[in-house]
């Protein structure tokens, strides 16, 4: 197996636990479980993100796209930044119930977008 494909699917199962994780945590907060925070769910997440995201720089390089990103993949990154602050306040306790339910729902539609670019490389 080639270093690209080492790479894809690394990145492809490290974004799919990413989901995972963070679907994994909103339901627990949905149902009133906040003791979560003080498991392995706390930094588990952090963990697999940091591989994700070398793998994402890594298949950059491997790829070909370090010297000139397609639109797709500068879409792919902005709606990443995007997700990330979404989900912060989806899951910061002391934000209101309110703002993590629309922050929650923003998270999840970003990132359904980024599957979508990563899946069909529109432009």
């Amino acid at each position: 197996m080639t270093s690209y494909m080492i790479l894809k699917h690394l990145h492809m199962t490290t974004a799919y636990l990413t989901i995972t994780l963070f679907a994994l945590r909103l339901l627990l907060d949905a149902v009133g479980r906040p003791g979560w925070r003080q498991t392995p769910l706390r930094f588990i997440p952090h963990i697999n993100d940091t591989v994700l995201l070398v793998s994402a720089i890594s298949l950059l390089f491997v790829a070909g796209y370090a010297s000139a990103m397609p639109g797709w993949l500068t879409a792919k990154i902005v709606l990443l930044i995007g997700y990330i602050v979404a989900g912060v306040f989806a899951l910061k306790a002391t934000v209101n119930k309110p703002v993590r339910i629309a922050a929650a729902v923003l998270a999840l539609v970003q990132v359904t977008a980024i599957f979508h670019l990563a899946l069909a490389k529109p432009f």
